[in-house]
């Protein structure tokens, strides 16, 4: 179920209030009156949106031995909407106009008939589509972690999200922000009072001519997601030149590799994206020239150990999304229960190992070291083989 079972992709929202202690019936009972079919009034397409309880898409039993496990609650999001196939409405128009036009002496049908054609086959298709034969539905996994206070969503569908704010918000009375790489990294930096430092931060020209101090996919100036672009740049920098270890600041190491799947693109938006799959795609020459001409990584796949854990995913730049990521398969566990309870403690140790990660490179970014530090990348890129 959701999280629970084969690769995990989601993206990590920050859940306003106080984390909750644990998680009783009354979420249930929250959940239950917000359960898909409880709405009296369905969106202007038609559409609804509501929680099932994720045995499967029609299970609304929500229940605390199956919903809540290791202080998480999981239960997934069900989406209903009408999707008239548009082959068929065309053939339905065809079909009303032959027969409006039969007897017009040319022939050729009129505007008049047109538009009726157009208005019978619609009513046709929407009298059809009463019985739900055009309803489709979709699941989308959710958990609420207490320890954290996160919400873990199982989608990167914009349209998606919107439906999830109105409904969590109808549903506990609490909004939700991206934990975004500049979200993120001004967390960090209010650790050790650097917050001031991520204000001020601007995007790293890194290729002479090839950059720009804006960045195509920042919506506005104040964003600085353009951190996680660096983030990706700099751990491929460090693996080529440093090593395959990085310290951690909880004295652990975490082992690397970039593995599958590496995507660029030019922050200027002029000369669009370079999607690589291989093995080693960060070693490949068109790689290396891509990064040369300034293109920026958006995506990347890795493979990461960390306490003899390992784990293999795909990693977003500017929203640290995860997508595919293949958990450890839980050993010596004794039933289903022991089973899920283990899962849900190793994608909060891969969550928590990426934050690691990404705190050790936000203390290099915003130190005053970052300029020599960059000054390396800078030359790397430029000494780095392309053919």
């Amino acid at each position: 179920m959701g999280f629970f079972s084969g690769r995990v992709t989601c993206m990590r929202f920050r859940v306003s209030g106080k984390a909750p202690r644990s998680f009783g019936p009354e979420f249930l009972q929250q959940l239950a009156d917000n359960a898909i079919g409880q709405q009296r009034i369905a969106a202007g397409d038609g559409s609804q949106a509501g929680w099932i309880a994720g045995d499967h898409i029609l299970d609304t039993a929500f229940d605390l031995a199956k919903n809540v496990v290791n202080d998480t609650l999981h239960v997934a999001m069900r989406v209903d909407e009408q999707k008239i196939p548009a082959d068929l409405l065309r053939a339905y128009y065809q079909v009303e106009l032959q027969a409006l036009t039969a007897t017009n002496p040319s022939g050729n049908p009129s505007s008049k008939q047109k538009r009726q054609a157009r208005e019978y086959a619609k009513d046709r298709l929407e009298t059809e589509a009463k019985d739900g034969r055009y309803l489709r539905r979709k699941a989308i996994p959710v958990l609420w972690d207490a320890p954290s206070n996160e919400l873990l969503v199982g989608t990167t569908s914009v349209t998606a999200f919107d439906r999830l704010i109105t409904l969590f918000s109808q549903t506990f009375d609490r909004k939700f922000d991206l934990l975004g790489s500049g979200r993120q990294a001004f967390a960090q930096a209010e650790l050790t009072n650097q917050t001031r430092n991520v204000d001020d931060a601007r995007p790293t020209v890194f290729v002479q001519g090839g950059q720009t101090t804006d960045v195509a996919w920042v919506p506005d100036e104040h964003n600085r997601d353009f951190l996680g672009n660096e983030f990706l740049l700099w751990l491929w920098y460090f693996l080529e030149n440093e090593g395959d270890t990085i310290k951690l600041s909880d004295d652990t190491e975490v082992a690397l590799m970039i593995s599958r799947t590496l995507l660029l693109e030019c922050p200027r938006g002029q000369y669009g994206k370079e999607s690589i799959s291989s093995d080693g795609p960060s070693k490949l020459p068109e790689a290396h020239r891509a990064i040369q001409a300034g293109k920026l990584p958006r995506k990347m796949g890795l493979t990461l150990v960390r306490q003899d854990a390992q784990y293999e995913l795909t990693l977003q730049a500017e929203t640290l999304a995860v997508g595919a990521a293949k958990l450890p398969v839980p050993e010596d566990v004794e039933n289903d229960r022991a089973r899920v309870e283990e899962r849900v403690n190793q994608l909060r140790h891969l969550l928590e190992t990426l934050d690691l990660m990404y705190a050790v490179f936000v203390q290099h970014r915003l130190g005053e070291p970052w300029t020599k530090e960059a000054s390396k990348i800078k030359k790397w890129l430029r000494l780095a083989p392309s053919v």
